[in-house]
């Protein structure tokens, strides 16, 4: 935006050291999918090994040195790091090899650019993209830090510098204030889902774990779905109708990664609040990926940056058709509670057992029966249609009205505790299923 910076390239290589001081290393594999799903074409990788990364350098002058022979033996114009470089750090090793040096926090920046496609989206993106910006801007003007004296540049006035901070900070102020306004309007959209009862069951899950394809296979919808990492940024939500429960709100939300940049989960935060007002989350894994616990305890952790890891989970074991000899199944605890559902949501096998599952989850609380309403308490039936709780209403010659509602006991016990002590109070006959 405000650099003079070389051009990047496609070409690219790929840099990631096992320092011993990080108890939590990077999976070099998921790093190269993430250096793909940005388009680049990486045509090196080297890796090394270090106690802890060097203050100026990150990696050792030998090291350095071997990346700076494999740019020069390839071409590449591009540098990635599968770690998160200081601003200091990216600048001197720009410097040495002459070419662009992307960290793992911009490559992830790079990536969520290229897939936002709502306007919330976008102002996301560049809000993270302009507070990761404000930190390196000096790499672009190094020669304008001061006013030099001399002909012509002598006087009063901002820096160049100077001028692209303010710039900066005026453009996230206003970032801010639209992103402020969206999470307003999200929340009117909550409150008014809460007034109609309709319970909201939010998609969560590690990137690629095929969250958008479950979403599809369940709500008839046609999200962009990819193999590739944060295929989908934006979050989607459709009406389903589940068999004994009823009507309830479905979202898809963005995939998480391991060391998700703060900056990210900050912007993106109107976006995961989705999932932190949730009546359920389904906690979708890649059930074929071999590190598919500790993929599940980083998603857990952003559960918590956002204040979501109280909620009730389903665990999705997804992907079956790519293990050998398993079955679709509903895994419950000793009360008989589903837990975990294994399916394939590329095949259908299973989301069956899903649906019957969260419909379990949502109906532990249900009630369904008759409620005789008399003319006069027309506000209880407006209401009961209001929560979407009616399936069937009769009227009866004497002017009562007979409906047949599905909803939670509490909200039941709440709507009905006015008439308690009243003449002639509804008449509540529960039904069998």
């Amino acid at each position: 935006m405000f650099f003079d910076r070389p051009e990047s390239g496609e070409l690219a290589v790929l840099v990631h050291l096992e320092l011993s001081a990080v108890d939590n290393p990077e999976d070099p594999r998921e790093f190269e999918e993430l250096a793909l799903s940005a388009g680049a074409d990486p045509v090196a990788f080297i890796f090394g090994q270090r106690s802890s990364p060097d203050p100026r350098t990150f990696v050792g002058r030998g090291k350095l040195e071997e990346i700076q022979r494999t740019v020069k033996e390839h071409g590449a114009q591009l540098v990635i790091f599968d770690h998160n470089l200081s601003p200091s750090q990216e600048r001197n090793v720009e410097r040495e090899l002459k070419c662009r040096v992307l960290d793992r926090t911009g490559l992830i920046l790079d990536i969520f650019a290229q897939r936002a496609r709502t306007h919330e989206g976008k102002l996301q993106v560049e809000l993270a993209q302009l507070r990761h910006m404000a930190t390196r801007l000096v790499r672009g003007w190094t020669h304008l830090e001061r006013q030099k004296g001399g002909i012509g540049l002598r006087g009063p006035g901002e820096t160049q510098l100077e001028t692209d901070r303010r710039l900066l900070r005026a453009r996230i102020d206003s970032i801010e204030k639209k992103l402020g306004k969206v999470r307003r309007q999200r929340e009117q959209g909550r409150r008014a889902r809460s007034r109609s009862e309709l319970a909201t069951v939010s998609l969560v899950g590690y990137t690629n774990a095929g969250k958008s394809t479950l979403f599809n296979r369940l709500s008839d919808a046609e999200v962009y779905v990819r193999d590739q990492l944060f295929a989908t940024l934006d979050p989607t939500m459709r009406r389903v109708e589940l068999p004994n429960v009823g009507q309830m709100i479905l979202a898809d939300t963005v995939g998480f990664v391991s060391h998700l940049p703060h900056r990210l989960v900050e912007a993106f935060r109107a976006t995961l609040e989705e999932a932190a007002n949730a009546t359920l989350l389904l906690h979708v894994v890649d059930a074929a990926a071999d590190d598919r616990l500790a993929l599940m305890d980083e998603v857990q952790l952003v559960l918590e940056e956002i204040g979501a890891a109280e909620l009730p989970q389903l665990l999705v074991y997804n992907k079956i058709d790519l293990l050998q000899d398993m079955a679709p199944r509903i895994d419950r605890d000793a009360d008989g509670v589903p837990r975990a559902v294994w399916l394939s949501a590329a095949t259908g096998a299973g989301c069956d057992l899903l649906v019957e599952a969260i419909a379990e989850r949502l109906g532990e609380q249900m009630v369904r029966g008759q409620l005789v309403v008399a003319p006069d308490q027309s506000r209880l039936r407006a209401q009961l249609f209001e929560m979407n709780a009616v399936q069937r209403e009769e009227y009866r010659d004497n002017g009562d009205c007979a409906l047949q509602v599905l909803l939670p006991r509490n909200d039941l016990q709440r709507l009905l505790a006015p008439y308690r002590e009243a003449q002639g109070a509804p008449r509540w006959q529960p039904l069998d299923d």
